[in-house]
């Protein structure tokens, strides 16, 4: 029997997929306790595969089919970007994925995760409806949310996701419509007009309201920080900050690996440019 509350985490990736996803399979497995759902149109074999990882091939025709189907109304999904509007939504796109967890989320595979259940403890998850890893704004890259009719149909309270849904345009919908730098100012929802009502618009005016509780917190290293080290599926900032994970955004155009591993080792560190053992060259991906 499980001890924690159960976790889905779903990841769209169209497009063939990059070298960074060895680091984060490899971080998937040593969270063995939550389930990952990597939907793809790259129809490679995988070897090795964590046994909590499950791989389910669509082609984005077959994916904007089943949105259109469980949302009642025909969507655009021109791109794989586009898809990152549609995350909100997945609780009802994937439902015949996520129905017996407790909490579903979504993120993205340039990522490399710490020690998950270190941050997203069952206290957490009891307490609040949607997770953060952030503090100012909705993380796109990684977000909870209780699989409740409730919280799964919050983007239908935003006035524009119908627009958003079946327009071919990128809104970061599931964000702040890029209104990310008034939210990390500390500006009220009410003070940051934008094209759409995204969702972070949506959740701050409902936790205003007392119709959910979201949880805010910085649990998340972005940029190129250097002086991470990830060791035995813990990842840690200048030796001393546990952080839940690392998000490649910017990294992942700096390195680029020309060789490969037979296996990623259980200790590695990332600099601003590589990704390297203690006293090694860079690594490669495998």
């Amino acid at each position: 029997m499980n001890p924690y509350k159960s976790i889905a985490l779903i990841c769209c990736y169209l497009g063939k997929l990059p070298w960074y996803l060895d680091y984060f399979l490899h971080s998937c497995k040593y969270n063995p306790s939550v389930d990952f759902f990597l939907i793809t149109d790259d129809r490679r074999q995988f070897f090795d595969l964590p046994t909590n990882v499950k791989i389910i091939c669509m082609d984005p025709e077959q994916i904007r089919a089943l949105a259109s189907q469980k949302l009642g109304f025909g969507v655009s999904v021109p791109n794989g970007y586009k898809l990152c509007d549609f995350k909100p939504a997945y609780g009802i796109i994937f439902e015949n994925i996520v129905s017996e967890y407790d909490f579903w989320g979504h993120c993205d595979i340039d990522i490399i995760f710490g020690d998950i259940r270190e941050f997203i403890t069952d206290e957490l998850l009891n307490e609040y409806d949607l997770i953060s890893v952030r503090p100012d704004w909705l993380t796109g890259c990684f977000l909870l949310y209780r699989n409740t009719h409730k919280i799964n149909t919050l983007f239908q309270q935003s006035k524009d996701y119908r627009k958003v849904f079946s327009n071919d345009k990128h809104f970061c919908f599931d964000e702040t419509n890029f209104m990310h730098d008034e939210f990390s100012d500390g500006k009220s929802y009410e003070e940051i007009s934008s094209e759409i009502e995204s969702m972070m618009h949506v959740v701050k005016k409902l936790e205003a309201r007392g119709y959910l509780k979201p949880y805010f917190d910085l649990h998340i290293i972005e940029g190129l920080p250097g002086k991470l080290k990830w060791q035995n599926g813990k990842m840690y900032y200048r030796g001393k900050y546990e952080i839940l994970l690392y998000h490649m955004i910017f990294f992942k155009t700096r390195y680029k690996p020309s060789l490969y591993l037979a296996q990623i080792p259980n200790n590695f560190m990332i600099s601003p440019t590589r990704i390297y053992r203690r006293g090694t060259s860079s690594l490669p991906a495998t």
